[in-house]
């Protein structure tokens, strides 16, 4: 009788399954078919001198040039806008940030920054929601200034960095011509000296017509429909809800509401209502 062997392949999709081979078997001689999608495994394999097969390890990169918080910001606006992650939840640690944080920014960018402190935490949580709240606003700047007309051509990290260097320049005052440096050292690490000079182009031009109080904003004016896509650009919000709301409350108070739905939330206090329990009782009460 034959003596069968079992031994398992770590690589299939099934790990619970094994393949007998036979000594005895004819075709024990012929070279093991894998399943397609093994063949074009990414995982790079290198012989030590003892013969055991290891996983080469690639060294992880560190740019301490770059900023992190700009860093974060960007690889985080990628996971919500391609993967579908929800902002709320990556500012909390365990649920796709903290601890994880640098691997995420290792395998999006090619490369990892410092360690976010308290101060570049509170930064990436303004830019990120920030960024998203006005990002119809943001995009509407950044296509005026730049060739590409259809910005969601545009190479997703390419287009996160531009958001971010235009919401910190017109939304957050930060120093300008620092803002266009830090996010051109950006693109030119994660992408390419390329992808830099646009940056460099737009940003600038950006600074220069802001000074100038010239900024490329559209003008409320024409039909119904033209008023609510102007508003709904210079608010960041649907033109289908700018319409809605300007049918029933009014132009004006739509603008109201607009403001106060971008705004930051208000840090405010509440007092708890005293409980019972923190007074003090007579020995004969709880006798």
């Amino acid at each position: 009788m034959a003596k069968v062997v079992y031994m398992s392949l770590p690589f299939l999709s099934e790990p619970h399954k094994t393949i007998a081979s036979s000594s005895s078997s004819p075709s024990s001689s012929k070279p093991l078919k894998l399943p397609h999608r093994t063949r074009s495994t990414n995982i790079s394999i290198s012989s030590s001198t003892n013969g055991s097969a290891n996983r080469s390890v690639k060294p992880q990169k560190f740019n301490s040039d770059i900023s992190p918080h700009r860093a974060v910001s960007a690889v985080r606006l990628m996971r919500i806008e391609l993967g579908g992650a929800f902002a709320d939840l990556l500012n909390e640690k365990g649920k796709g940030s903290g601890e994880n944080e640098m691997g995420y920014v290792q395998r999006t960018l090619g490369f990892r920054t410092r360690e976010l402190n308290n101060q570049d935490l509170r930064l990436v949580t303004d830019i990120v929601g920030g960024a998203i709240r006005w990002r119809r606003y943001l995009d509407h700047l950044i296509s005026s200034l730049c060739h590409i007309k259809d910005i969601s051509s545009m190479e997703p990290l390419l287009l996160q960095i531009l958001r971010i260097g235009v919401y910190e320049i017109v939304k957050l005052d930060m120093p300008p011509y620092a803002v266009v440096d830090e996010n051109v050292q950006l693109a030119k690490a994660a992408l390419r000296p390329g992808a830099g000079n646009m940056v460099n182009g737009i940003l600038r031009k950006l600074v220069v017509l802001k000074e100038k109080e010239m900024l490329p904003l559209p003008k409320v004016e024409g039909n119904d429909r033209s008023q609510a896509r102007a508003l709904a650009t210079l608010y960041s919000h649907p033109v289908w809800i700018v319409r809605r709301w300007t049918k029933y409350l009014g132009q004006e108070e739509t603008i109201k509401l607009m403001i106060w739905n971008n705004s930051e939330p208000s840090f405010s206090l509440r007092l708890s209502k005293p409980s019972n329990r923190f007074f003090k009782r007579r020995p004969c009460d709880t006798a």
